[in-house]
């Protein structure tokens, strides 16, 4: 038996008109991404020159967009018109930096006294000084630790990779420690030198030196 429809045709037609009556939602259109000025623009590069001066000389807590401007003597909306973001800016800058820095490094460890660039190079305050400002920033920026991470990562393992030539093993020293251990103890009398603590400076120095010095005379001796 067939069940005829309660609708009649007048009330589906009036329906129909009703729903297609009915205001449609429209999407919004998407955002064109933000137009940014050029990097190789003077104005670009006075204010990576501004924050390395706030970096070194107060510290990453002084690189806010108004000292920012005022250091590079430039008007704030400036700074977001070359970086999307603060951390856009200190990622640029630390590229600007390590791309300096880290080729001088290579150089140095190739030189055939490698122990002694690591030493050397983690005792040099001003720039060991802007390191650790790196990375303090990077505890709160991810876009910045992933930098700094890929680029520490790089460095660590030509240190490895150049002290592996002579310096195999030594006891129970592997290259690795031997890069790590140098590395941390510069790094420290850095740090504790910045706050005016020097107590026994002068004697890990001594021994350091002495102990860099027997490594590399044996190395040669191995040679």
């Amino acid at each position: 038996m067939r069940v005829k429809s309660s609708s009649s045709p007048g009330k589906t037609a009036a329906r129909r008109r009703s729903v297609e009556s009915r205001p449609r939602s429209i999407k919004a259109p998407k955002k064109a991404a933000r137009k940014l000025g050029r990097e190789r623009s003077e104005t670009r590069a006075a204010l990576l020159v501004a924050a390395e001066k706030l970096l070194r000389k107060e510290g990453h807590a002084a690189v806010t967009t108004r000292r920012l401007a005022s250091v590079a003597k430039l008007k704030p909306q400036l700074i977001h018109y070359y970086f999307r973001s603060m951390d856009d800016l200190f990622v640029a800058l630390w590229h600007q930096i390590a791309n300096r820095t880290l080729d001088v490094h290579f150089k140095a460890l190739a030189s055939g006294h490698p122990l002694r660039a690591i030493w050397d190079s983690n005792r040099d305050a001003r720039e060991t000084t802007l390191t650790l400002e790196f990375m303090a920033l990077a505890r709160h920026r991810k876009a910045l630790r992933r930098e700094l991470a890929k680029d520490g990562e790089r460095y660590r393992q030509r240190q490895v990779e150049l002290l592996s030539k002579d310096f195999t093993k030594r006891g129970e020293l592997s290259p690795t420690v031997l890069a790590i251990l140098i590395t941390s103890v510069s790094r420290m009398l850095v740090m504790e030198s910045a706050v005016g603590l020097s107590h026994g400076h002068d004697e890990i120095f001594r021994f350091v030196e002495g102990w860099l010095g027997r490594l590399e005379s044996s190395a040669l001796s191995a040679r």
